[in-house]
């Protein structure tokens, strides 16, 4: 590892060198047509390379006097120039505004801008269609700062999950739109429900560390923010299929109108995905829609989305047991209760279905107005084998045959969730001279039903409509927030930022314990504050952010006397950047302290339940480096570096006695907080030798990681290195806009590694013994999409 590391940061330096010596260095500044306003974050294309102005406009780019180039952005018509001659000054270039109200409000009321002081990586529409191949949107983002992912199938399709700077996603605060997507009882992510929903995004922006003011659950690591609502002016029609290893394939049609009688717009998209996926049996079928229709006029917009997903996928959520792993690397033991084969239906079937009505307005030049509604609708449940279950577990009673009693059999339970989520999101924004400012918020209730079912039992029967459990739960959440931005100086801007949020949870009862009644409130005030810095190709920032968080659904199962408490965060950020036409080159430092953070510590609450517990101090600190250098026009390199420490001041781990019963406590100090490894790097060398061909080595680093807070190494994930490889061919003719090839060989090396996992100790026999369980991710592999737009 360290000579991976150590020739890889030579080669990022010496092409960072060598870049300063580039020729042909092109400078220009988008502006808007007929009052020269500057555009902010246009897009300017030169053949597989973009760059993005900066909030001026302005952009530097090392080209070919050749060369032809096209600028675009949102709510402009996108123009073709050709490079000018003359390279000693910065030229204008025009772009015709459409005579429509085309800004997408909900999402600018949430995302930070580039003058605003907090960490953030942009990704636009061309960056996620190179890595749009059928997995899940976490394998998307592999690339970027502080990232770490996972698989239960091990091949990216299915469940998934991310961990940004070791947060993971019941911490990570995910919108949609500017809507809320985090679970509202458990805030996890599941990606999976929205089966290629990669394919209808079109910019994504990842914040590190508490972040902006968003919606729901408050950001206790990171923030990850996805649009979809673009505007195409023209119809088009794609067809994007992939096919790959584990008999993976993706289908995809995306259509839409364009404008229609100057108003109207519709675009559409249908996907399927299937695979058998690495481990045993983890079969993934993936259906998902997306529908969007709006009415634009000069001075508003209204807009309609709906999308749904409906996912089936074989269990694969028990991971592989470490005596495994060398002889049985895709052992998979969902379903293997059943005497004989597995049980061919250990699935987990779930349908997730969107409603977003949004509408913005320009009241006047300096205020717009945004508001949206929106409707989650969610019904599904997983299935399982039990074999000899107690009767009394399911209130049935005992089954009399022949005059004996039988106490046990054999069943197949389904465990239901049908929920509702909606609410309203709201936002007026004022821009004028030197000075922004936002005001904002929103409100949710989600109504949930926790239930099961027993379709099946091989001795006695059970009543028609009958419900073993039957849980419903309430959960109210309401915000408000203001975000203020001023220009004290021509270089530097202040912003602050202030979020009051309230939040009720009502729970009737849990699966272990159905007479625990919860009724919890909480009201947070969460302020950020910070200053930013522009001049001369230099950018800077220093932020102080405080997020508060409520516990989630699992976490109130400690029973009435023993309740937990919130978790707070205070998070310090600063930041530093060089970026010109040939190189860019960043440094960000965190200090994020915790109080009261809840973690697992292995304690037996007085219900009987494993559940986390609040733990005084913790932290994570760290630093991330970011570079990227354009060294000719035929290549170019990205690459960035997280290192960091993450550390519990103190706690109790708490293990089962099973020789004298009870529990025994071990007392730990400055210990490694769990998933969460001091180094994680990426490395992008791209190679253009034609302008149709691009040739890319993507290389990620992670280095060991634990997989409990008590950093024994007998209790830990292996660290790993991986290099993938991707080819993209373009060709556009008169006949199709756009034909791709995209040719993508992962895990190079075949490399076995582990990147997630648990642990369980128990004392036995006079000793600890811990059992380890681990995801595997697949070894060598391909995946190959064409691409057609007409």
């Amino acid at each position: 590892m360290k000579k991976i590391m150590g020739t890889t940061a030579i080669m990022l330096f010496s092409l960072l060198i060598a870049a300063q010596t580039s020729s042909n260095t092109f400078k220009g500044q988008v502006v808007e047509k007929g009052n020269g306003n500057p555009i902010a974050g246009a897009t300017i294309s030169i053949g597989n390379r973009q760059i993005s102005a900066n909030e001026q406009g302005l952009f530097t780019i090392t080209v070919l006097k050749s060369e032809s180039f096209t600028i675009s952005s949102m709510g402009f018509e996108n123009g073709s120039f050709t490079i000018p001659s003359n390279f000693d000054k910065v030229h204008i270039f025009e772009l015709k505004p459409f005579p429509l109200f085309l800004q997408p409000l909900e999402v600018k009321a949430i995302r930070a801008s580039d003058r605003s002081p907090f960490t953030k990586t942009n990704l636009n529409k061309s960056a996620i269609t190179k890595l749009n191949l059928g997995t899940d949107i976490p394998f998307l983002l592999n690339q970027t700062p502080a990232v770490v992912i996972n698989a239960d199938a091990g091949n990216g399709v299915g469940y998934t999950g991310i961990r940004i700077r070791g947060t993971d996603a019941t911490r990570i605060n995910v919108t949609l739109n500017g809507i809320p997507y985090n679970d509202a009882e458990s805030m996890g992510t599941f990606f999976v429900n929205l089966p290629d929903f990669s394919s209808s995004v079109n910019s994504i922006q990842i914040q590190r560390g508490a972040g902006t003011s968003s919606n729901g659950a408050s950001s206790f690591g990171a923030t990850l923010n996805m649009s979809t609502n673009e505007f195409n002016s023209k119809a088009y029609t794609e067809f994007n299929n992939s096919i790959g290893s584990f008999n993976t394939i993706k289908n995809t049609i995306k259509a839409g109108t364009g404008l229609i009688g100057n108003h109207f717009t519709i675009d559409a998209r249908i996907s399927k995905i299937t695979s058998d996926g690495f481990i045993d049996r983890a079969n993934s079928d993936l259906k998902s829609f997306y529908i969007s229709a709006a009415y634009l006029n000069k001075k508003s917009s209204l807009r309609l989305n709906v999308f749904s997903g409906k996912e089936k996928t074989y269990q694969a959520w028990y991971g592989v047991a470490e005596s495994l792993l060398k002889t049985d690397r895709t052992n998979n033991p969902a379903g293997t209760e059943k005497i004989g084969s597995p049980y061919e239906n250990q699935t987990d079937n779930y349908t997730q279905t969107h409603y977003q009505l949004f509408y913005n307005t320009a009241i006047n030049d300096y205020w717009s107005f945004n508001t949206a509604f929106f409707l989650t609708k969610g019904n599904g449940y997983y299935e399982e084998y039990k074999a000899d279950q107690r009767f009394s577990r399911y209130g049935l009673p005992n089954v009399v045959l022949a005059g004996n009693t039988i106490t046990r059999t054999n069943l197949v339970r389904q465990r239901w969730l049908d929920n509702d989520f909606y609410g309203q999101i709201i936002s007026l924004q004022y821009k004028k001279n030197k000075q922004e400012f936002t005001l904002g918020g929103g409100w949710s209730v989600y109504q949930g039903s926790h239930f099961g079912t027993i379709p099946f039992i091989e001795v006695g029967t059970v009543p028609t409509g009958y419900k073993y459990y039957d849980l419903p739960a309430t959960k109210n959440d309401a915000n408000i927030y203001a975000k203020w931005q001023y220009t004290i100086a021509k270089n530097i801007s202040l912003f602050t930022d202030l979020q009051l949020r309230t939040v009720k949870h009502s729970m009737n009862g849990f699966s272990d314990n159905p007479t625990l009644n919860i009724n919890r409130s909480f009201t947070f005030f969460n302020p950020k504050a910070g200053i930013a810095y522009n001049k001369n190709n230099w950018s800077g920032y220093i932020s102080y952010a405080i997020a508060r968080k409520e516990p989630n659904r699992d976490d109130f199962q400690a029973s009435q006397i023993n309740q937990p408490t919130h978790e707070t965060l205070h998070d310090w950020e600063l930041g530093i950047e060089q970026k010109n036409s040939q190189y860019s080159l960043g440094l960000t430092a965190y200090y994020m302290k915790y109080n009261n953070q809840l973690v697992l510590t292995g304690a037996i609450n007085d219900v009987g339940a494993y559940t986390r517990t609040n733990i005084p101090n913790s932290y994570r600190a760290g630093i991330e480096i970011q570079a990227a250098a354009t060294v000719k026009n035929w290549l170019n390199i990205n690459g960035n570096i997280s290192l960091s420490k993450n550390k519990i001041n103190a706690f109790t781990e708490y293990i089962d006695d099973y020789d004298n019963g009870g529990q025994l406590s071990f007392e730990h100090r400055n210990k490694d907080i769990s998933f969460s490894p001091t180094l994680v790097a990426a490395l992008g060398i791209n190679f253009i030798p034609i302008q149709q061909l691009e040739l890319s080595v993507l290389n990620k680093w992670v280095s060991k990681q634990y997989l409990d807070n008590t950093q024994n190494e007998q209790r830990k994930i292996n660290g790993f290195y991986t290099q993938d490889l991707r080819a993209i061919y373009t060709i556009k003719n008169k006949f199709l806009k756009e034909v791709q090839l995209i040719f993508q060989l992962n895990n190079l090396y075949n490399k076995k590694y582990e990147p997630n996992g648990y642990t369980f100790s128990y004392f036995a026999g006079g000793g600890v013994i811990t059992e380890n369980f681990y995801y595997p991710m697949a070894g060598r592999n391909f995946m190959f999409a064409l691409n057609i737009r007409i």
